[in-house]
């Protein structure tokens, strides 16, 4: 018998409801119709409308999983709270934040990522990297509209992924080493930044190759 909050829920919602539970399952069966049919069946939801919600396959599922992830972030992290932190230390939480999210599913992390390496999937991987990215930097407070906001987000949704690997195969207490080389990557962006700034700053102190030949040519009287 179906749980009567499912009865109304858009299949959209359907699939972010049941994203936890398919990824908790998934750490044994994998992201496959057995994970779902097991998530279905401890959310007391009907396996016919799961199969539905999920008639996609596993991107499908992980997809919404990545999206639940997403919601929770926000919900844990509005930028009124992360506004009384530095920039630095307002993207490290919010990466600590999805790390500790699947700390005990890791294995289903492992799972996910070698589907989303396939190629036919890696298009909507990027997509998805990038959207969480995006949410990540909007959270933490940025308003850039230049290549500025596209150079962010593109870099780091490459050091998320790149921890996010480190991050399933770390065995140290605590995933001490992950948190140390996403410390590492972000103090590296943070130099890259500084080093950025400055060399537009000092462009922008350079006089106007144009208006300096046009000063020779016709000089103010």
């Amino acid at each position: 018998m179906t749980d009567p909050k499912f009865e109304d829920m858009t299949l959209e919602e359907l699939r972010i409801a049941l994203a936890p539970d398919i990824a908790a399952s998934a750490i044994f069966d994998g992201w496959n119709e057995t994970a779902l049919l097991a998530a279905a069946d401890m959310a007391g939801c009907d396996p016919d409308i799961a199969k539905l919600a999920f008639k996609g396959g596993p991107m499908e599922m992980i997809e919404a999983w990545i999206t639940s992830v997403d919601i929770a972030m926000e919900k844990e992290w509005p930028p009124e709270r992360l506004a009384e932190l530095k920039i630095r230390e307002r993207i490290r939480t919010l990466i600590a934040f999805r790390l500790e999210a699947v700390a005990d599913i890791d294995e289903a992390v492992r799972r996910a990522l070698a589907i989303m390496a396939m190629p036919q999937n890696v298009p909507r991987a990027l997509q998805l990297g990038w959207r969480t990215a995006d949410i990540m930097w909007r959270l933490a407070g940025d308003t850039s509209t230049d290549y500025n906001h596209y150079t962010k987000r593109t870099i780091l949704a490459g050091i998320y992924s790149a921890t996010l690997a480190v991050f399933i195969n770390d065995d140290s207490p605590g995933k001490e080493k992950t948190y140390e080389f996403l410390d590492r990557r972000i103090d590296g962006v943070m130099k890259f930044e500084k080093v950025k700034a400055q060399f537009l700053n000092k462009d922008r102190e350079l006089p106007s190759l144009t208006r300096f030949l046009g000063r020779l040519r016709y000089p103010s009287r």
